[in-house]
């Protein structure tokens, strides 16, 4: 049974979306921009930064569906630069230290509010 997740410690939704849903043993995440959970968008921070608020918010989200970073079994991450990827990485993986999950890493053309990094994730619960 799907079941829809929230928590006030990430940015809340800003469309017609969830920041995540669940079934009984998987989480799949909505794509985490670099909002604070106040909803202050950190457009003009490094990629660093925004990786790391990114994930930030994608660790709360997690923790709210009862899974931690431990737990992801694949992350996408949008970058709208490809050639931000190595000051991502050094960011990402630091939130994925021992045993890192499957990764794909896309280059776009544009993403949400001006953002230059976008993270989703599937977990088990």
């Amino acid at each position: 049974m799907k079941r829809t997740v929230h928590t006030d410690d990430a940015p809340a939704a800003v469309g017609a979306y969830s920041q995540a849903t669940a079934t009984d043993n998987l989480v799949f995440t909505a794509g985490q921009i670099a909002l604070t959970p106040d909803g202050e968008m950190r457009a003009d921070a490094s990629v660093a930064n925004q990786t790391e608020q990114a994930l930030a918010n994608l660790q709360a989200v997690l923790a709210e569906a009862g899974a931690s970073m431990d737990d992801v079994l694949t992350v996408t991450v949008y970058l709208d630069d490809i050639d931000d990827f190595e000051e991502m990485n050094d960011i990402y993986q630091s939130f994925f230290e021992s045993d890192p999950p499957a990764r794909s890493a896309v280059g776009v053309d544009a993403l949400p509010k001006g953002a230059a990094v976008e993270i989703e994730a599937v977990a088990v619960a």
